[in-house]
């Protein structure tokens, strides 16, 4: 028959206040309970661990190997209250994020500076991936959520929270600027080079998608690995680009890039949270997706 876990903790603290009277005082118990639960212990392993005083007790060689065990033991439970008392209080605690550079843009940063100030000792890892890989990391369990653009499907034990909409405007350098003196088709830019994010991202696949259904080819000429690859390069001319409005907006301001008006509607598209529901949350995580989903404050 397995020893009750509350021999040893009783054990635990006799041994270390070497007297029964002292551990009741402690343990908020009687001392005639706390005898008895010893001499049971003692019978149970066949063995002394105790030799009784009128001063108190001691331990037996038996009794010290066993303390040996059992206050490492008990040292590593009070460590792990303690950690899960700071974690609970948000005092400690990590977050891994899986993020499209979009996502970072749109949404994120902003969110993650507020709430880095409010919880300093929560340690964040943002790694800044495509979609796709964004996607492939929380299947596998390497973070913790993924916020990334539309579209991008998702699977059953998923679950996915549009996080903010924003839209998408054709850019120029000065080069394609007689482009932008009156609204084009898609159909007219046929001709024209196209600068976009690489094969197999959302963006590629969501311009591939709308081209299609105009019956039109999406060719790119250049494929950037990041968004501001993609700036770059339509301000460089070598060709045009689809962008964030919002992300657009200093360089529209400062004249090195001009917008392109199209006759074709470029549809909404959104940052969305998702989130592997098969795992349990963290509760720093939980904290984390409460303040994302709160209203912004004005």
């Amino acid at each position: 028959m397995a020893v009750p876990y509350d021999y040893y903790r009783i054990f635990y603290y006799v041994a270390q206040h070497k007297s029964f009277t002292k551990a009741a005082e402690a343990l908020g118990n009687n001392q005639p309970n706390i005898t008895r639960c010893m001499n049971n212990l003692e019978q149970d392993l066949g063995c002394k661990l105790f030799v009784r005083t009128n001063h108190g007790v001691s331990l037996t060689p038996e009794g010290q190997r066993l303390y040996s065990r059992a206050a490492v033991a008990f040292e590593q439970l009070r460590l792990g209250e303690s950690e899960l008392r700071s974690d609970c209080s948000l005092r400690t605690g990590s977050i891994s994020i899986a993020a499209s550079e979009a996502a970072l843009h749109l949404t994120l940063l902003d969110r993650l500076d507020a709430f880095h100030r409010r919880n300093p000792g929560i340690h964040l890892r943002i790694t800044n991936d495509s979609t796709p890989r964004a996607m492939e990391g929380l299947l596998r369990g390497q973070v913790d959520c993924a916020a990334v653009t539309t579209p991008c499907p998702v699977k059953k034990s998923l679950q996915e929270t549009a996080l903010v909409s924003f839209r998408e405007i054709l850019i120029c350098g000065s080069d394609f600027h007689d482009l932008t003196a009156e609204t084009q088709s898609l159909r007219d830019l046929e001709n024209i080079p196209f600068v976009c994010m690489s094969r197999g991202t959302s963006t590629y696949t969501f311009y591939q998608q709308l081209f299609l259904k105009y019956n039109l080819a999406f060719h790119v000429e250049m494929e950037a690995g990041t968004m501001d690859q993609v700036l770059a390069m339509v301000q460089s001319n070598l060709g045009v680009g689809f962008y964030p409005e919002s992300m657009a907006a200093s360089a529209l301001a400062a004249g090195t890039v001009f917008q392109i008006h199209l006759a074709e509607p470029i549809p909404e598209r959104f940052v969305n949270l998702i989130e592997d529901t098969s795992r349990p949350q963290s509760v720093a995580m939980k904290a984390f997706k409460k303040m994302l989903l709160a209203p912004e404050e004005e």
